[in-house]
């Protein structure tokens, strides 16, 4: 659906361009600018907000702002409020908003988890309130299937110091703005998916960094492997670094 209507809005452009070239009409491209870029600004956002919705990626939280930011532009544009592009600093009280939410959320999601805490053999900490670093470091700490949440602070994961089951073990991470820093033996298999909002992902060989950067690796002996690690790490904002040691 978005591919069409941006294919329709360059064609559009286009054509109004070669008619203007041979005098058919008069228009300025520069007028003309002005009101497509808040709009493309909006069918992107359109398109982050209905990906997060069916689960497809995405971010609600950069669709919602771009989404809005397109339509004060158009609503400038047609004269009813004055709003420039360089007014978007005058946004930042949506952070306020956007936090308010993610506690909403986190609550009702928190509930879920104890639920499922008490049918499951696993870690689960929900604590997506709290502040502050949580390490796993100590010699021969078991590895089990974790599912850690933070607002703010650092993760620490050493499993060249854990004791792993030789089985398929999965760890979650999904956090608001934290640093995860993990360790991995070179003889361990393991899969990572991380997914940064904004900040930096650095897996093995591969390093991303800006804006809604995912990096996928894998290990080349882990689909044949019985004893292997599954990691699922999102933030909205930070580092993640997956290290072999």
């Amino acid at each position: 659906m978005i591919r069409y209507i941006l294919a329709i809005m360059l064609i559009s452009f286009g054509v109004a361009l070669a008619l203007e070239n041979i005098g058919v009409i008069d228009i300025s491209v520069h007028h003309a600018w002005l009101y497509i870029y808040p709009i493309i600004f909006m069918i992107f956002g359109f398109k982050w907000i209905a990906d997060r919705v069916r689960h497809r990626g995405g971010s609600w939280i950069f669709g919602s702002f771009f989404f809005i930011f397109g339509i004060l532009l158009l609503m400038d544009r047609f004269d009813f409020i004055t709003f420039q592009f360089g007014d978007v600093l005058k946004l930042w009280p949506l952070l306020i908003v956007y936090i308010g939410f993610t506690f909403i959320g986190s609550s009702k999601r928190m509930f879920v988890h104890r639920k499922v805490r008490t049918n499951m053999n696993h870690t689960d900490d929900t604590r997506f309130f709290s502040v502050g670093d949580q390490e796993y470091n100590r010699p021969n700490w078991k590895v089990e299937p974790m599912h850690l949440r933070r607002m703010a602070g650092d993760f620490y994961l050493d499993f060249s110091k854990a004791f792993i089951p030789e089985k398929e073990i999965p760890t979650t991470i999904n956090s608001l703005a934290v640093d995860v820093h993990i360790l991995m033996p070179e003889n361990i298999a393991f899969r990572v998916e991380a997914t940064v909002m904004a900040g930096e992902i650095t897996a093995a060989a591969q390093k991303k960094d800006g804006i809604n950067r995912t990096i996928t690796y894998e290990t080349p002996d882990y689909e044949k492997a019985i004893q292997k690690l599954n990691l699922f790490i999102k933030l909205q904002a930070g580092s993640i670094r997956v290290v072999n040691i």
